[in-house]
């Protein structure tokens, strides 16, 4: 063994003991990079701490709920935030609704909240994630549990926001606390409810109308900031979402 691989070896493991923190989490550094103009303006809302309520909508695979979970990451890991919550409306998937799905409201949230999960999968280990699911760092709720809550320290990713109410929109937005941040995203083109009754289109529209939104701003993706595969925006088009 050289000299200079003993030193560093007595160095780690110095009276018997291991620093395990250099084990304890992926160490990946959070980045934060655009791959298109609206993904730049996206980004920099997010990161702006001035703005306390960002949407964001548009096509699958434009990276509106990627970057906000990285950007929800990057915050906590920088001491920005205390926890993470993920909700969404309950819509079901396959049929199937939360009252039929096993186990506690994190199993029955599971398959709408995958996604959300995969991005996190990339920072941090599995047992980690359920350790900060545990101690609530990580929090999964259906959109109708926010009701009567206030949220602080907090980073609130709501997706698939299209298939919410109006009054489902204003009851999150109002649980905004002191030192938190609520990013919406959602496809109004995908959305099950109609314009009246769909919560995004009309918060949308308000905010418009307002035009005075100091602590409220958001961006529209299109199918030219898809960044998936070229056969998404391709398949798109086929279906006559230009």
């Amino acid at each position: 063994m050289s000299k200079k691989h003993r030193r560093h070896t007595i160095e780690t493991f110095e009276n018997n003991t291991i620093d395990f923190n250099q084990y304890a989490s992926k160490r990946k550094e959070v980045q934060l990079i655009p791959k298109s103009l609206n993904q730049e303006d996206y980004i920099d809302l997010l990161t702006n701490d001035n703005k306390s309520v960002v949407f964001a909508t548009g096509p699958a695979g434009t990276g509106k709920t990627m970057l906000a979970v990285l950007a929800g990451i990057k915050a906590y890991k920088e001491g920005k935030v205390k926890k993470i919550v993920l909700t969404r409306p309950a819509v079901g998937v396959d049929d199937e609704q939360h009252g039929f799905l096993p186990g506690d409201i994190n199993a029955k949230m599971e398959p709408w909240t995958r996604p959300l999960f995969d991005v996190m999968s990339d920072y941090y280990r599995p047992q980690e994630i359920a350790r900060m699911l545990d101690e609530q760092i990580i929090e999964v709720s259906p959109l109708a549990f926010m009701r009567g809550r206030t949220f602080k320290g907090s980073w609130i990713i709501a997706d698939e926001m299209q298939n919410a109410t109006p009054g489902q929109m204003k009851m999150l937005l109002t649980r905004l606390g002191e030192g938190s941040k609520i990013v919406v995203t959602g496809d109004t083109r995908q959305a099950d409810r109609s314009d009246v009754n769909n919560g995004l289109l009309d918060f949308k529209g308000l905010v418009a109308t307002y035009q005075q939104s100091k602590y409220v701003a958001g961006v529209q993706f299109e199918n030219k900031d898809i960044k998936r595969h070229p056969a998404v925006e391709e398949i798109l088009s086929i279906y006559g979402e230009n």
